[in-house]
């Protein structure tokens, strides 16, 4: 069973941007995209651990700002790299607010 977990609402993240969210266990990245998707991903980038949170978000990826690598933001997957994989959680909108299966 799922455990879904209110972090924010809808209009506390600006379009193309991303919020730092931390949890007990987890420091992680929740992004809006131009068409209002939300995604969240682990706040490291798989590979200098870089703080995703403070990429560049375009369409469905986020653009690592210490080495300029490009991760999707649906599967956490480094694009033309065979880095690691960033880990994602769940996320979803109802009623205007961000909920985070964690």
């Amino acid at each position: 069973m799922k455990h879904w977990v209110e972090v924010a609402g809808l209009e506390d993240i600006p379009r193309l941007q991303a919020r730092l969210v931390k949890t007990g266990y987890h420091r992680l990245a929740v992004f809006r995209t131009a068409t209002d998707e939300v995604f969240a991903v682990e706040d490291s980038c798989p590979h200098k651990h870089g703080p995703l949170s403070q990429g560049v978000v375009h369409d469905n990826l986020v653009t690592c700002p210490c080495h300029n690598l490009e991760i999707d933001l649906a599967s956490g997957r480094v694009l033309g790299s065979d880095v690691d994989c960033a880990r994602t959680f769940q996320a979803k909108v109802k009623s205007g607010r961000i909920f985070l299966s964690l």
